[in-house]
């Protein structure tokens, strides 16, 4: 009888061991798929940030062309109003030479 109680709780220790075991360990096959989940999800976002810098770039680009447009007529028109003030000058000039003939 007692060779059947040590062997009884014998096999009682090892049922609970077995369920402890179980219980407890954690499938590496989750781990794996947890990571392959992490380098899907940092490629998309590579992907992401490709096409934002692409987006960025042509901004810059038409950003650039614009202002270059822009500097155009702002240069031409600076010139006109340099070549109107010389004008101007000789105009005036001119004019005091003619006074002064007249009132000689």
């Amino acid at each position: 009888m007692t060779s059947n109680v040590i062997r009884s709780v014998l096999v009682a220790g090892v049922a609970v061991a077995a369920l402890s075991v179980a219980a407890c360990s954690k499938p590496a096959d989750k781990s794996a798929d947890a990571a392959n989940a992490a380098a899907a999800d940092a490629s998309t976002a590579a992907a992401d940030a490709n096409a934002a810098a692409n987006t960025a770039t042509t901004a810059a680009t038409d950003a650039t062309g614009a202002a270059t447009n822009a500097a155009a007529p702002a240069d031409a028109a600076a010139n006109s109003a340099a070549m109107s003030a010389a004008d101007a000058s000789k105009s005036a000039a001119a004019a005091t030479n003619a006074a002064s003939g007249a009132k000689q």
